[in-house]
């Protein structure tokens, strides 16, 4: 266990999130030994989202502990989500001896965990001996963080765990990897390629993805638009490369952009379902340039005219390089058309969440959220839900990039404590969670960890008592509740008194926003149970008899 820890701290490893127990228990308390932070948890998978959001807000790799078997099958499922979302993330789990497991003869917690984590994960290792453990951190370290980041599983058995060494012969194990992370730089050609199709375009859009975000590009993004003139779409986790509220931004406009573009660029994005791959609304003559590190992506939805392989920021350098010897050839009346039509459709948004709505919508609410968070840019924003997600990403401007974090490429429920702890720990920041109650259920516990480190995170829970809305319908003669209904009369601030944070219980949009500015003032734990209407929101899987008529007029 100390040449792991030891290990770990060579590669500059800090921090480790994580749940103890057997047989990684003093794991923890050595690292702690070694000077790293260890951010105990109250369930394995928010310590893996934890550990991912550390790795998406620093770009290194976040690394996590868990026990063996269903611990580490919980945290396996953070590690995966890490994987397809690309964040560099490192589970460690103790595992049982081998031969029993081997030779299926009922060990404890007998699990051949890494069979079970290879299909889910980038990369998955086995240390079967303490010699091997320095090696094998290095090279979890270089698949984590190489070429597209992801998560990688390390299985250290027990006797690897247990076994004890001569410290003089285990200080020689150690060594310092060199360029763990190589600039993979793009061909000229492909450059050229790129740069003369964008030059060429009528109507030009350029679409970030959180992968820009990530590689910390916004410097070279902002130069590129701001030498072009192309206006840019981000996606969620992209909000805030460039601000929401840059003159070229085309945040409102997304169908516009879709239908019309005849060239977009897309830049630490992929064609994913997110984007309807490619598909529907998106003008069939279109071309698409595509910056992305790992070529097995090019082509896969739609034809990729000018695929550019690379990491973003040599691509990006590489691009800007040459940019002066293309002359752009926009319509003059692109850029002026998405600027008006934008204006349009904020001042129609802006109106609707300037409604106070009594009792609250999930518009009226965040109308009292934007006005806070929008005078404190630099609070990082954890946001995952139904209605409560959606409404949140189109209404809040982000201004500053990596600083919104949710459910990303598989829209996923259960990110929002650990995802909190993670971007709080890492950057000292502030966070604001908003979560709808179906969603804060799934990690809710994890809000005692947050109040046991005295972190500044506020939690906001948008109760509309039920999943999409508390009025669920039941379809059948039962008696039992709709499968989507909570209880719209629960008390989410009582998790505040039971842990000693700042709570709060509010009605009304004025009440919210004295709370949520008093919270994030204090930067200590604070919990703000947001009373919705039972009926505000509605099911988002478009099966339109789930959704029931208004008990209210949110118009009002």
């Amino acid at each position: 266990m100390y040449i792991l820890a030891h290990a770990l701290r060579r590669i500059g490893i800090d921090t480790m999130y994580g749940l103890v127990g057997i047989p990684v228990t003093e794991m923890a308390y050595i690292a702690q030994g070694t000077g790293m932070r260890f951010i105990s948890f109250r369930h394995e998978q928010q310590a893996g989202m934890a550990a991912a959001a550390h790795g998406f807000v620093t770009g290194k790799p976040g690394v996590f502990l868990t026990v063996s078997s269903l611990g580490f099958m919980n945290g396996l499922t953070s590690t995966a989500n890490a994987t397809v979302n690309c964040y560099p993330v490192i589970q460690i789990s103790g595992s049982s001896v081998r031969e029993p497991i081997d030779l299926e003869q009922g060990t404890y917690e007998g699990l051949d965990q890494l069979n079970v984590a290879k299909p889910v994960v980038k990369a998955a290792y086995r240390v079967n001996k303490a010699e091997d453990i320095p090696t094998a951190v290095v090279r979890a370290y270089r698949a984590a963080i190489s070429g597209r980041p992801g998560g990688v599983y390390l299985d250290v058995t027990t006797p690897a765990l247990a076994q004890i060494m001569d410290r003089a012969e285990a200080e020689k194990l150690f060594f310092d990897p060199v360029d763990v992370q190589p600039a993979i730089v793009p061909a000229p050609e492909a450059v050229d390629r790129a740069l003369q199709l964008l030059s060429q375009a009528k109507k030009p859009a350029i679409l970030i993805g959180k992968g820009a975000a990530q590689a910390q590009v916004e410097d070279l993004l902002k130069q590129l638009v701001e030498k072009t003139g192309v206006p840019f779409y981000p996606m969620s986790m992209a909000k805030g490369v460039l601000p929401d509220n840059h003159p070229l931004s085309a945040l409102s406009v997304r169908s516009t952009i879709m239908e019309d573009a005849d060239v977009v660029m897309l830049v630490g994005a992929r064609l994913n379902w997110l984007l309807s791959r490619g598909h529907g609304k998106w003008n069939p003559d279109g071309k698409f340039i595509q910056l992305e590190i790992d070529p097995v992506e090019i082509d896969c939805n739609r034809p990729i005219a000018a695929p550019v392989v690379g990491d973003l920021r040599s691509s990006l350098e590489a691009m800007l390089a040459k940019i002066d010897n293309y002359k752009f050839q926009m319509d003059p009346a692109w850029v002026p058309g998405i600027q008006a039509e934008s204006a349009v459709k904020n001042e129609k948004f802006k109106a609707r969440l300037a409604v106070k709505t009594v009792p609250m919508t999930h518009w009226s609410a965040l109308g009292a959220a934007k006005a806070v968070l929008e005078a404190n840019p630099d609070v990082i924003l954890v946001n995952e839900g139904a209605n409560t997600l959606d409404d949140t990403r189109d209404s809040i401007d982000m201004f500053l990039p990596r600083h919104r974090i949710d459910c990303a490429t598989w829209a996923i429920m259960g990110m929002g404590m650990g995802s909190a702890i993670g971007a709080a720990v890492a950057t000292g920041k502030s966070v604001v969670a908003i979560e709808g109650d179906s969603a804060f259920g799934f990690s809710g516990m994890d809000f005692s960890t947050i109040c046991r480190f005295k972190l500044p995170v506020t939690v906001c829970v948008f109760n509309n008592g039920g999943i999409y809305n508390g009025i669920g319908k039941t379809l059948y003669n039962t008696t039992d509740p709709a499968p989507t209904t909570l209880d719209i009369n629960a008390r989410y601030d009582k998790f505040g008194e039971a842990f000693g944070a700042k709570s709060y219980y509010v009605t009304t949009p004025d009440e919210f926003q004295a709370a949520l500015a008093e919270a994030v003032a204090s930067k200590a734990p604070a919990i703000i149970d947001v009373q919705l209407a039972a009926d505000a929101g509605k099911e988002s899987g478009h099966i339109g008899y789930l959704n029931p008529t208004p008990l209210i007029d949110i118009t009002v």
